[in-house]
């Protein structure tokens, strides 16, 4: 059997009160594709991935994203591509007045993941 290949990202979105949600569209040896929904004033907390790439599509919103263990951040912005090599620090705020909404690429699957 052939596994899905197209899929529609506003159908893993899930909307939440506490913690943003993540909500995995696919998963193989290869990668994990995760979608994102944050709201205006929530963040996923910095972290890294210490064996791998996480690589975030940015569908629509705003955000600051942090790209420093220090906590510096930059804009983000719907149409941005944000690429979080190898063990590189990265989170988000959504400081915006609309929901953030990304794709999210982590590579390979077994990347790991500590908080900062």
């Amino acid at each position: 059997m052939t596994p899905h290949r197209i899929f529609k990202s506003a159908d893993f979105m899930q909307p939440s009160v506490g913690e943003p949600i993540r909500s995995v569209v696919a998963e193989s040896p290869d990668s994990v594709v995760v979608a994102w929904h944050v709201n205006p004033g929530q963040s996923i907390a910095a972290h890294v991935h210490p064996a791998g790439q996480d690589t975030w599509t940015i569908l629509s919103g705003q955000g600051e994203y942090q790209d420093q263990t220090s906590g510096q951040s930059k804009p983000i912005s719907a149409g941005d591509i944000v690429i979080a090599y190898t063990g590189n620090v990265h989170g988000v705020l959504n400081n915006g007045t609309e929901p953030l909404r990304f794709i999210s690429v982590v590579s390979p699957a077994s990347a790991g993941y500590e908080l900062v």
